[in-house]
Order: C-alpha cells, then sequence, then structure tokens
C-alpha cells in the first residue's frame, strides 16, 4: 500500500494545487454567505474528488493483469498518454501568463459567487474537481496507480482517503479556518486571494509540467 500512496501523491498535489477552486472558495468567503456557501463548495469538492478516483479505480480493472515480468504496455501506454497531455496543458498554462502590467483575468462566473447559495456551492464544487480536465487526468492517475496495486478492499479505501484528503486540502484549510476565526481571516485570505489571481497560471503550469515527466517516466518504467 505504501507503494501506491507515494504513486498517487504528486496526482494528489496536483489536484490540490489548483488556483482557481481555491481563489473560488476564497471569494465565497468574503461573500454575503460565506458560511453556508463556502460549506457546501467544500463538500461538492471532496464529493466529486471522491467519485471521480472510485470511478477510474473501477474502470481500471477492465485493464489487462500484468504479466509475469510486470510490465503492462496497456497501462503504460496510458501513463504516457497522461503525461504528454499534462505537458501540453503545462505549455497552454505558461503561454497564458500575464505579461507585463496586464492585470490577470478569471473566469467571468466568479462575478456571481456573491449570490450563491450552498445548493449552487456544492453543485460548484462537484464541477471543479470532478469535470475539470486536468483533475480528471489526475483522477485516471490515480485510479490506475490504486487499480494495480493488488490492494485489499480496506486498502484502497485508506488509499482513496489519502488521496481526497489531500486533493481537498488546499479548499478546506481556508474554509475551516475562517469557520474558526473569521474575524482574523479576512485580510490573509483576501492577501492570498490577490496572490493566486496573479501567479495561478504561472503555478500550475510548473506543476503540470512536474507531474507530466513523473507520468511519462512512470509509463516507460511500466513497459
Amino acid at each position: 500500500m505504501g507503494g501506491v500512496i507515494g504513486d498517487i501523491l504528486p496526482l494528489a498535489l496536483g489536484v490540490a494545487i489548483s488556483p482557481i477552486p481555491v481563489i473560488a472558495a476564497i471569494l465565497m468567503l468574503l461573500s454575503p454567505n460565506a458560511k453556508t456557501t463556502s460549506v457546501g463548495f467544500l463538500i461538492g469538492w471532496i464529493a466529486g474528488t471522491v467519485v471521480a478516483v472510485i470511478a477510474f479505480t473501477v474502470l481500471s480493472a477492465l485493464l489487462p493483469e500484468d504479466d509475469s515480468d510486470a510490465s503492462n504496455p496497456v497501462k503504460a501506454t496510458i501513463r504516457l498518454a497522461l503525461g504528454v497531455l499534462l505537458i501540453l496543458l503545462a505549455a497552454r498554462q505558461w503561454r497564458a501568463r500575464p505579461r507585463g502590467q496586464v492585470a490577470p483575468g478569471l473566469p467571468k462566473w466568479m462575478s456571481a459567487i456573491d449570490n450563491l447559495n450552498p445548493v449552487k456551492g456544492l453543485g460548484l464544487g462537484v464541477a471543479l474537481s470532478a469535470l475539470n480536465p486536468k483533475n480528471l487526468i489526475m483522477a485516471v492517475g490515480a485510479g490506475i496507480a490504486i487499480g494495480a496495486g493488488d490492494l485489499s478492499n480496506g486498502q484502497t479505501v485508506v488509499v482513496i482517503v489519502v488521496f481526497t484528503a489531500i486533493a481537498a486540502s488546499t479548499v478546506a484549510v481556508p474554509v475551516i479556518g475562517y469557520l474558526a476565526a473569521a474575524d482574523r481571516m479576512a485580510q490573509p485570505l483576501e492577501a492570498l486571494r490577490g496572490w493566486l489571481v496573479r501567479e495561478n497560471t504561472v503555478v500550475m503550469a510548473i506543476l503540470l509540467l512536474v507531474i507530466g515527466v513523473v507520468m511519462i517516466g512512470k509509463g516507460v518504467g511500466s513497459f
């Protein structure tokens, strides 16, 4: 199980270090319905992550079993493809980075966050976690790693919990921190939001590049 957890750690970090959902969570915490909407968003984020990982773990069971020499061309090819996709996403993020004094752009839907209710917050959390192409790539990689780990049902549950806890941590920390000390969190959250808005494309480009290279390395090693 330890080896599988090691395999899924960079993928879980890839989901966790996603500036857009963190910015969305912070905007919710600075909105009139901060507590209820942010909690709904966090629940949706966790639920979407769990569903995606479980789905791809189940689907990985349909792939051919490892050969006696521990090679698996099908899983290796999938990992190579995922690695290439991540590197392409990294290049796209890098090209989209703001230059000079140009103000970074954010998705238009963020302007409606002040008017969200808990149900819509939950739906947004599910959408950003389970339907985001980058997160889906991470979930596919995690599902393949878990499915190939020859784990018991209990061990599989533990690994999925570890993946979800890490993936959800960057959304959970500001939400829980705000619930615990709302008065003291407003200024730090605003400062964090500003930094993420400025640097989100660069952060994601570097992260996707690193994880893409790791995935390609694992794919080559699986042949």
